[in-house]
């Protein structure tokens, strides 16, 4: 197998770990510690567990094709994290996050170190996993 072969291969079961991480953290959160998602919290949930599924049986059948895919679903669930986090994070912004629901979605569960929350490990997830795949279309879109 070429090298190039290898490093594709391994980039995208890397973003399978992670999208794999990324889930059950999240469900973690809400089903152990018991913190209820809210809206936007919902809306990125619904883009990256389909990513967990999609890149898993990519993997499988090392169709590099999803990932422009993959690449489109973790953009777009990015943006919601990054929202979610200015909601959360900008005091000009946390107003908007008071009428996001029955969950406020300026609500911290975590501040880790003051900066690192919920959305924003949502974010880094989605973005190492655009980032991989992005890598991975590129070196790939002449197969």
């Amino acid at each position: 197998m070429p090298k190039r072969d290898s490093t594709i291969e391994q980039a995208f079961f890397l973003s399978f770990v992670i999208a794999v991480i990324a889930t059950l953290g999240s469900l973690y959160f809400s089903e152990v510690m018991k913190f209820l998602p809210c809206e936007l919290c919902w809306f990125q949930r619904i883009l990256m567990y389909p990513l967990t599924v999609l890149l898993g049986i990519a993997v499988v059948r090392k169709d590099y094709k999803q990932s422009l895919y993959v690449t489109v679903l973790s953009v777009i669930g990015g943006l919601f994290s990054i929202y979610h986090y200015l909601i959360q994070k900008l005091p000009a912004m946390q107003e908007l996050g008071k009428s996001c629901g029955i969950i406020p979605c300026n609500t911290d569960y975590i501040n880790w170190f003051g900066f690192i929350t919920i959305p924003l490990l949502a974010l880094i997830a989605f973005a190492l996993i655009a980032g991989l795949n992005l890598y991975i279309w590129k070196q790939t879109k002449g197969d």
